[in-house]
Protein backbone atom coordinates (compact mmCIF):
# COMPACT_ATOMS: atom_id res chain seq x y z
CA UNK A 1 0.00 0.00 0.00
CA UNK A 2 1.46 3.67 -0.78
CA UNK A 3 0.34 6.96 0.86
CA UNK A 4 1.55 10.48 -0.14
CA UNK A 5 1.51 12.64 2.95
CA UNK A 6 0.79 16.12 0.84
CA UNK A 7 1.54 19.64 2.65
CA UNK A 8 -0.25 23.04 1.59
CA UNK A 9 2.16 25.52 3.23
CA UNK A 10 2.86 29.29 2.32
CA UNK A 11 0.43 31.98 2.48
CA UNK A 12 -0.67 34.39 -0.96
CA UNK A 13 -1.18 37.68 0.41
CA UNK A 14 -4.04 38.87 -1.93
CA UNK A 15 -3.55 43.00 -0.82
CA UNK A 16 -2.27 44.68 -3.76
CA UNK A 17 -0.82 47.22 -1.99
CA UNK A 18 0.82 44.78 0.71
CA UNK A 19 2.50 42.72 -1.89
CA UNK A 20 3.96 45.60 -3.74
CA UNK A 21 5.65 46.16 -0.06
CA UNK A 22 6.53 43.15 0.39
CA UNK A 23 9.17 43.37 -2.73
CA UNK A 24 11.68 45.73 -0.85
CA UNK A 25 10.51 45.50 2.98
CA UNK A 26 12.98 43.17 4.22
CA UNK A 27 11.78 42.26 7.19
CA UNK A 28 8.63 40.62 5.74
CA UNK A 29 9.79 39.06 3.03
CA UNK A 30 12.29 37.15 5.23
CA UNK A 31 9.44 36.44 7.87
CA UNK A 32 7.37 35.15 4.78
CA UNK A 33 9.72 32.86 3.37
CA UNK A 34 10.78 31.30 7.14
CA UNK A 35 6.85 30.40 7.40
CA UNK A 36 6.51 28.93 3.90
CA UNK A 37 9.93 26.63 4.44
CA UNK A 38 8.42 25.08 7.53
CA UNK A 39 7.76 20.98 6.92
CA UNK A 40 4.32 20.02 7.70
CA UNK A 41 5.33 18.57 11.40
CA UNK A 42 1.69 16.81 11.17
CA UNK A 43 2.11 14.92 8.37
CA UNK A 44 5.59 14.11 9.70
CA UNK A 45 3.62 12.81 12.49
CA UNK A 46 1.31 10.60 11.07
CA UNK A 47 3.96 8.95 9.42
CA UNK A 48 5.68 7.83 12.61
CA UNK A 49 2.39 5.98 13.19
CA UNK A 50 1.65 4.45 10.09
CA UNK A 51 2.16 0.81 10.06
CA UNK A 52 5.06 -0.62 8.20
CA UNK A 53 3.70 -2.37 5.51
CA UNK A 54 3.11 1.34 4.38
CA UNK A 55 4.85 2.79 1.85
CA UNK A 56 5.66 6.84 2.40
CA UNK A 57 6.33 9.30 0.52
CA UNK A 58 6.08 13.16 2.06
CA UNK A 59 5.96 16.53 -0.38
CA UNK A 60 5.28 19.60 -0.46
CA UNK A 61 2.54 21.17 -2.69
CA UNK A 62 4.47 23.96 -4.15
CA UNK A 63 7.26 21.97 -5.17
CA UNK A 64 5.42 19.15 -7.13
CA UNK A 65 7.24 19.05 -10.42
CA UNK A 66 5.45 17.70 -13.46
CA UNK A 67 6.64 13.94 -12.96
CA UNK A 68 5.06 14.05 -9.85
CA UNK A 69 2.16 15.25 -10.83
CA UNK A 70 1.67 12.69 -13.80
CA UNK A 71 2.44 9.66 -10.65
CA UNK A 72 -0.07 11.66 -8.92
CA UNK A 73 -2.99 11.76 -11.68
CA UNK A 74 -1.80 8.24 -12.87
CA UNK A 75 -3.26 6.65 -9.19
CA UNK A 76 -0.01 5.88 -8.25
CA UNK A 77 -0.98 6.44 -4.62
CA UNK A 78 -3.61 3.63 -2.55
CA UNK A 79 -4.35 7.47 -0.60
CA UNK A 80 -3.46 11.01 -0.56
CA UNK A 81 -3.77 12.80 2.89
CA UNK A 82 -3.63 16.39 2.71
CA UNK A 83 -3.30 18.84 5.40
CA UNK A 84 -4.07 22.40 4.98
CA UNK A 85 -4.23 25.74 6.75
CA UNK A 86 -7.33 27.57 5.60
CA UNK A 87 -5.36 30.27 3.67
CA UNK A 88 -4.63 27.25 1.17
CA UNK A 89 -7.47 25.26 1.51
CA UNK A 90 -9.18 25.79 -1.73
CA UNK A 91 -6.69 25.02 -3.24
CA UNK A 92 -6.16 21.81 -1.19
CA UNK A 93 -10.20 21.08 -2.46
CA UNK A 94 -9.00 21.74 -5.94
CA UNK A 95 -6.14 19.11 -5.79
CA UNK A 96 -8.59 16.26 -3.91
CA UNK A 97 -11.42 17.09 -6.27
CA UNK A 98 -8.61 16.51 -8.96
CA UNK A 99 -7.33 12.83 -7.55
CA UNK A 100 -10.65 11.66 -6.00
CA UNK A 101 -12.26 11.78 -10.26
CA UNK A 102 -8.89 9.25 -10.98
CA UNK A 103 -10.17 7.20 -8.90
CA UNK A 104 -7.50 7.74 -5.50
CA UNK A 105 -8.66 8.33 -2.16
CA UNK A 106 -7.81 11.35 -0.48
CA UNK A 107 -8.46 12.07 3.13
CA UNK A 108 -7.87 15.58 4.92
CA UNK A 109 -6.98 16.65 8.07
CA UNK A 110 -5.81 20.28 9.74
CA UNK A 111 -6.87 23.17 11.54
CA UNK A 112 -9.60 23.77 9.25
CA UNK A 113 -10.81 20.59 8.63
CA UNK A 114 -10.76 20.14 11.94
CA UNK A 115 -13.41 23.60 12.67
CA UNK A 116 -15.58 22.68 9.47
CA UNK A 117 -15.41 18.89 8.66
CA UNK A 118 -18.39 18.53 6.86
CA UNK A 119 -17.23 21.27 4.22
CA UNK A 120 -14.18 19.04 4.06
CA UNK A 121 -15.98 16.24 3.89
CA UNK A 122 -17.47 17.35 0.25
CA UNK A 123 -13.62 17.26 -1.19
CA UNK A 124 -13.00 13.44 0.31
CA UNK A 125 -13.36 10.23 1.11
CA UNK A 126 -12.68 11.03 4.88
CA UNK A 127 -11.55 13.80 7.10
CA UNK A 128 -9.46 13.43 10.40
CA UNK A 129 -10.76 15.97 12.59
CA UNK A 130 -8.88 16.97 15.77
CA UNK A 131 -5.64 14.75 17.03
CA UNK A 132 -4.90 12.08 14.51
CA UNK A 133 -2.08 10.18 16.07
CA UNK A 134 -4.71 7.10 17.09
CA UNK A 135 -6.95 8.10 14.17
CA UNK A 136 -4.61 7.62 11.47
CA UNK A 137 -3.78 3.92 12.01
CA UNK A 138 -7.28 3.36 12.65
CA UNK A 139 -8.47 4.86 9.15
CA UNK A 140 -5.72 3.13 7.60
CA UNK A 141 -6.70 -0.28 8.69
CA UNK A 142 -10.73 0.68 7.39
CA UNK A 143 -9.48 1.49 4.47
CA UNK A 144 -7.82 -1.65 3.64
CA UNK A 145 -10.51 -3.62 5.19
CA UNK A 146 -13.14 -1.37 2.76
CA UNK A 147 -15.11 -0.21 5.38
CA UNK A 148 -13.37 3.41 5.19
CA UNK A 149 -15.53 5.94 7.79
CA UNK A 150 -16.31 9.33 6.75
CA UNK A 151 -15.08 10.64 9.67
CA UNK A 152 -12.16 10.05 12.12
CA UNK A 153 -13.05 12.79 15.17
CA UNK A 154 -11.07 13.35 18.52
CA UNK A 155 -13.31 15.63 19.84
CA UNK A 156 -16.61 13.69 19.03
CA UNK A 157 -14.81 10.03 19.95
CA UNK A 158 -12.41 9.92 23.13
CA UNK A 159 -11.02 6.89 22.24
CA UNK A 160 -9.04 8.92 19.55
CA UNK A 161 -7.61 11.50 21.86
CA UNK A 162 -3.93 11.00 21.49
CA UNK A 163 -2.05 11.42 24.95
CA UNK A 164 1.90 12.12 24.83
CA UNK A 165 2.88 9.65 26.32
CA UNK A 166 2.37 7.45 23.94
CA UNK A 167 4.36 9.91 21.11
CA UNK A 168 6.45 8.26 18.74
CA UNK A 169 9.59 10.19 16.89
CA UNK A 170 8.38 12.35 13.43
CA UNK A 171 9.67 11.06 10.47
CA UNK A 172 12.25 13.34 9.91
CA UNK A 173 13.95 11.08 8.01
CA UNK A 174 11.14 11.25 5.17
CA UNK A 175 12.80 15.03 4.44
CA UNK A 176 15.50 16.65 2.31
CA UNK A 177 16.74 19.07 5.53
CA UNK A 178 18.82 21.05 2.66
CA UNK A 179 15.06 22.53 1.38
CA UNK A 180 14.27 24.31 4.78
CA UNK A 181 16.18 26.91 6.99
CA UNK A 182 14.79 25.11 9.84
CA UNK A 183 12.79 21.94 11.48
CA UNK A 184 9.81 21.77 13.27
CA UNK A 185 9.59 19.80 17.15
CA UNK A 186 5.92 19.95 19.53
CA UNK A 187 6.69 19.96 23.19
CA UNK A 188 3.37 21.49 24.23
CA UNK A 189 -0.31 21.24 22.56
CA UNK A 190 -2.57 24.03 23.15
CA UNK A 191 -2.45 26.85 25.45
CA UNK A 192 -4.61 27.80 28.45
CA UNK A 193 -5.41 31.04 27.63
CA UNK A 194 -8.27 31.37 25.37
CA UNK A 195 -7.76 34.91 23.17
CA UNK A 196 -10.70 34.75 20.60
CA UNK A 197 -9.06 34.74 17.68
CA UNK A 198 -6.22 31.95 18.18
CA UNK A 199 -6.95 29.55 15.35
CA UNK A 200 -5.24 27.03 17.11
CA UNK A 201 -4.49 26.94 21.04
CA UNK A 202 -7.71 24.76 21.89
CA UNK A 203 -8.93 23.62 18.13
CA UNK A 204 -6.90 20.55 18.41
CA UNK A 205 -7.14 19.80 22.19
CA UNK A 206 -6.69 20.97 25.95
CA UNK A 207 -3.03 21.86 26.99
CA UNK A 208 -0.71 19.61 27.79
CA UNK A 209 3.13 19.01 28.05
CA UNK A 210 4.87 16.65 26.31
CA UNK A 211 7.41 13.97 28.28
CA UNK A 212 11.35 15.17 28.48
CA UNK A 213 12.81 11.87 27.63
CA UNK A 214 10.52 11.98 24.37
CA UNK A 215 11.53 15.81 23.66
CA UNK A 216 14.94 14.63 24.20
CA UNK A 217 14.37 11.32 21.39
CA UNK A 218 12.99 13.71 19.08
CA UNK A 219 16.19 15.96 19.26
CA UNK A 220 18.21 13.32 18.59
CA UNK A 221 16.22 12.15 15.61
CA UNK A 222 16.81 16.26 14.08
CA UNK A 223 19.91 16.58 14.95
CA UNK A 224 20.75 12.54 12.82
CA UNK A 225 19.83 14.23 9.75
CA UNK A 226 21.19 17.68 10.53
CA UNK A 227 24.25 18.30 12.24
CA UNK A 228 23.76 21.89 14.04
CA UNK A 229 19.87 22.16 13.33
CA UNK A 230 17.92 25.74 13.87
CA UNK A 231 14.47 24.45 15.67
CA UNK A 232 11.27 25.98 15.44
CA UNK A 233 8.86 24.60 18.69
CA UNK A 234 5.48 24.06 17.19
CA UNK A 235 4.38 25.22 20.73
CA UNK A 236 1.13 27.68 20.75
CA UNK A 237 2.84 28.68 23.99
CA UNK A 238 5.63 26.96 25.28
CA UNK A 239 6.72 28.15 28.59
CA UNK A 240 3.00 29.21 29.97
CA UNK A 241 4.09 26.28 33.52
CA UNK A 242 7.46 27.43 34.15
CA UNK A 243 8.54 24.87 36.40
CA UNK A 244 8.35 22.30 33.13
CA UNK A 245 9.63 25.25 31.25
CA UNK A 246 12.75 25.64 33.15
CA UNK A 247 13.52 21.89 33.04
CA UNK A 248 12.76 22.03 28.54
CA UNK A 249 15.40 24.87 28.46
CA UNK A 250 18.12 22.83 30.30
CA UNK A 251 17.46 20.07 28.16
CA UNK A 252 17.56 21.76 25.63
CA UNK A 253 20.27 23.39 26.70
CA UNK A 254 22.47 20.00 26.21
CA UNK A 255 22.54 20.30 22.16
CA UNK A 256 24.42 21.92 19.84
CA UNK A 257 21.67 23.93 18.64
CA UNK A 258 19.41 27.31 17.92
CA UNK A 259 16.19 27.54 19.27
CA UNK A 260 13.19 29.30 18.44
CA UNK A 261 9.42 29.32 19.98
CA UNK A 262 5.93 31.58 20.75
CA UNK A 263 5.13 31.88 24.78
CA UNK A 264 3.44 34.57 26.69
CA UNK A 265 4.28 37.63 28.35
CA UNK A 266 4.84 36.32 31.91
CA UNK A 267 8.12 34.64 31.14
CA UNK A 268 9.61 38.10 31.83
CA UNK A 269 8.57 37.06 35.68
CA UNK A 270 10.82 34.23 35.85
CA UNK A 271 13.79 34.98 36.49
CA UNK A 272 15.21 31.52 36.89
CA UNK A 273 13.54 30.49 33.72
CA UNK A 274 15.64 33.68 31.78
CA UNK A 275 18.77 32.62 32.72
CA UNK A 276 18.05 29.02 31.75
CA UNK A 277 16.92 30.02 28.63
CA UNK A 278 19.95 32.26 28.12
CA UNK A 279 22.43 29.40 28.50
CA UNK A 280 19.94 27.24 26.08
CA UNK A 281 20.65 28.68 22.67
CA UNK A 282 17.49 30.39 22.55
CA UNK A 283 17.02 32.91 19.39
CA UNK A 284 14.44 34.54 19.75
CA UNK A 285 11.05 34.15 21.77
CA UNK A 286 7.96 35.18 19.55
CA UNK A 287 5.35 36.69 22.35
CA UNK A 288 2.11 38.03 21.57
CA UNK A 289 1.60 41.68 23.05
CA UNK A 290 -1.57 42.36 20.67
CA UNK A 291 -1.88 45.71 21.62
CA UNK A 292 -0.21 48.44 24.12
CA UNK A 293 -3.14 49.65 26.00
CA UNK A 294 -5.41 47.89 28.46
CA UNK A 295 -8.65 49.33 26.95
CA UNK A 296 -7.19 47.51 23.35
CA UNK A 297 -7.30 44.73 25.00
CA UNK A 298 -10.83 44.45 26.64
CA UNK A 299 -12.33 41.24 26.04
CA UNK A 300 -9.21 39.61 23.82
CA UNK A 301 -9.00 36.82 26.94
CA UNK A 302 -11.50 35.79 29.49
CA UNK A 303 -9.04 35.92 32.26
CA UNK A 304 -7.94 39.70 31.27
CA UNK A 305 -4.50 38.00 31.22
CA UNK A 306 -3.10 39.69 28.43
CA UNK A 307 -5.10 43.60 29.36
CA UNK A 308 -3.73 43.25 33.03
CA UNK A 309 0.04 43.06 31.37
CA UNK A 310 -0.86 45.57 28.97
CA UNK A 311 1.15 48.45 31.63
CA UNK A 312 4.19 46.78 31.94
CA UNK A 313 4.96 45.10 29.01
CA UNK A 314 7.22 47.41 28.17
CA UNK A 315 9.43 46.84 31.20
CA UNK A 316 8.75 42.69 30.25
CA UNK A 317 10.13 43.03 26.89
CA UNK A 318 13.20 45.40 28.42
CA UNK A 319 14.06 42.14 31.43
CA UNK A 320 13.47 39.03 28.61
CA UNK A 321 16.39 41.25 26.14
CA UNK A 322 18.47 42.28 28.85
CA UNK A 323 19.00 38.26 28.93
CA UNK A 324 20.56 38.41 25.43
CA UNK A 325 17.30 36.59 23.95
CA UNK A 326 15.05 38.27 21.27
CA UNK A 327 12.01 39.36 21.30
CA UNK A 328 9.99 38.93 18.29
CA UNK A 329 7.06 41.10 19.46
CA UNK A 330 3.64 40.33 17.56
CA UNK A 331 0.74 42.82 17.51
CA UNK A 332 -2.61 42.51 16.21
CA UNK A 333 -4.39 45.29 14.24
CA UNK A 334 -8.28 46.07 13.90
CA UNK A 335 -8.96 44.58 17.27
CA UNK A 336 -12.15 46.15 18.48
CA UNK A 337 -10.59 48.20 21.05
CA UNK A 338 -8.31 49.57 18.44
CA UNK A 339 -8.87 53.45 17.06
CA UNK A 340 -7.05 55.29 14.41
CA UNK A 341 -3.90 56.17 16.84
CA UNK A 342 -3.06 52.24 17.46
CA UNK A 343 -0.24 52.43 14.24
CA UNK A 344 1.13 55.51 16.02
CA UNK A 345 1.26 53.83 19.72
CA UNK A 346 2.53 50.47 18.22
CA UNK A 347 5.57 52.17 15.87
CA UNK A 348 6.39 54.25 19.35
CA UNK A 349 6.25 50.84 21.65
CA UNK A 350 8.81 49.24 19.34
CA UNK A 351 10.90 52.29 19.18
CA UNK A 352 10.83 52.35 22.92
CA UNK A 353 11.39 48.90 23.77
CA UNK A 354 14.03 48.19 22.01
CA UNK A 355 12.31 45.12 20.11
CA UNK A 356 14.93 42.89 18.47
CA UNK A 357 11.84 42.28 15.92
CA UNK A 358 8.37 42.80 15.39
CA UNK A 359 5.62 41.10 13.51
CA UNK A 360 2.40 42.82 12.51
CA UNK A 361 -0.78 41.32 11.60
CA UNK A 362 -4.79 42.04 10.95
CA UNK A 363 -7.42 40.57 13.30
CA UNK A 364 -8.69 37.56 10.76
CA UNK A 365 -11.32 35.55 11.76
CA UNK A 366 -10.54 31.70 11.02
CA UNK A 367 -13.64 29.35 11.32
CA UNK A 368 -13.80 27.29 14.63
CA UNK A 369 -12.69 30.49 16.70
CA UNK A 370 -15.20 32.56 19.29
CA UNK A 371 -14.07 35.38 17.27
CA UNK A 372 -15.53 33.75 14.46
CA UNK A 373 -18.73 33.23 15.76
CA UNK A 374 -18.86 36.96 17.45
CA UNK A 375 -18.47 38.75 14.31
CA UNK A 376 -20.84 35.94 12.58
CA UNK A 377 -23.54 37.09 14.96
CA UNK A 378 -22.91 40.85 14.26
CA UNK A 379 -23.22 40.44 10.62
CA UNK A 380 -19.41 41.59 10.07
CA UNK A 381 -18.80 38.94 7.92
CA UNK A 382 -19.06 38.68 4.00
CA UNK A 383 -21.58 36.45 3.07
CA UNK A 384 -19.47 34.68 0.51
CA UNK A 385 -16.67 32.08 1.66
CA UNK A 386 -13.36 34.32 2.29
CA UNK A 387 -10.91 31.35 3.01
CA UNK A 388 -8.10 32.19 0.43
CA UNK A 389 -8.21 35.53 2.44
CA UNK A 390 -7.30 34.36 5.94
CA UNK A 391 -3.95 35.03 5.30
CA UNK A 392 -3.04 37.61 8.59
CA UNK A 393 -2.58 40.10 5.76
CA UNK A 394 -6.11 40.30 4.05
CA UNK A 395 -8.92 42.06 6.14
CA UNK A 396 -11.93 40.14 6.15
CA UNK A 397 -14.46 42.24 8.52
CA UNK A 398 -15.75 45.20 9.14
CA UNK A 399 -13.84 46.85 11.52
CA UNK A 400 -15.92 48.30 14.83
CA UNK A 401 -13.84 51.70 15.88
CA UNK A 402 -12.77 52.90 12.42
CA UNK A 403 -13.23 52.10 8.96
CA UNK A 404 -11.80 49.60 6.74
CA UNK A 405 -10.42 52.13 4.56
CA UNK A 406 -8.55 53.79 7.53
CA UNK A 407 -7.46 50.45 8.87
CA UNK A 408 -5.96 49.14 5.48
CA UNK A 409 -4.17 52.62 5.16
CA UNK A 410 -2.81 52.59 8.72
CA UNK A 411 -1.62 48.55 8.38
CA UNK A 412 0.48 49.42 5.18
CA UNK A 413 1.85 52.62 6.60
CA UNK A 414 2.73 51.05 9.37
CA UNK A 415 4.27 48.49 7.70
CA UNK A 416 6.14 50.93 5.23
CA UNK A 417 7.70 52.26 8.70
CA UNK A 418 8.78 48.99 10.79
CA UNK A 419 10.00 47.04 7.76
CA UNK A 420 11.67 49.80 6.02
CA UNK A 421 15.82 48.86 5.20
CA UNK A 422 16.48 51.61 7.79
CA UNK A 423 14.01 50.60 10.43
CA UNK A 424 15.13 46.98 9.74
CA UNK A 425 18.92 48.11 9.97
CA UNK A 426 18.51 50.37 13.48
CA UNK A 427 16.71 47.71 14.91
CA UNK A 428 19.70 44.98 14.42
CA UNK A 429 22.56 47.43 15.07
CA UNK A 430 20.93 47.78 18.19
CA UNK A 431 20.50 44.38 19.10
CA UNK A 432 24.31 44.20 18.14
CA UNK A 433 25.60 46.50 21.01
CA UNK A 434 22.55 45.32 23.55
CA UNK A 435 24.40 41.76 22.62
CA UNK A 436 27.79 43.55 22.77
CA UNK A 437 27.17 45.25 26.29
CA UNK A 438 25.65 42.02 27.78
CA UNK A 439 28.88 40.39 26.70
CA UNK A 440 31.13 43.17 28.20
CA UNK A 441 29.37 43.47 31.35
CA UNK A 442 30.03 39.34 31.83
CA UNK A 443 33.55 39.32 31.08
CA UNK A 444 34.02 42.32 33.74
CA UNK A 445 32.19 39.94 36.49
CA UNK A 446 33.69 37.01 35.26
Amino acid sequence: MRALLLAMSGVRVHDAGLRALGLTLPGFVERGKVIASLPSLGLLTLAAHTPPHWELAYREVDALDEAAWAELDSGGFDLVAISSLTARIEDAYRIADRLRARGTRVVIGGLHATALPQEALSHADAVVQGEGERAWPRLLADLEANRLQPLYSSPSDRTLVHHFEEARVPRYDLLDPSRYNRLTLQTTRGCPLDCEFCGASRTFSSYKQKPLPQVRRELEAIRAVWPRPFVELADDNTFAAKGWGRRLAELLGEFDLRWFTETDLSVADDEALLQALSRSGCAQLLIGLEAVTPAALEGVDSRRFKADRAAGALERVQRIQSHGIAVNGCFVLGLDGDDERAFERILDFVDRSGLCDVQITLLTPFPGTPLYRKLTEEGRLPQRRFWDRCTLFDLTYQPRSMSADALLTGFRELMRALYSPEATGRRRTRWRQMTRQRLRGQAAEG
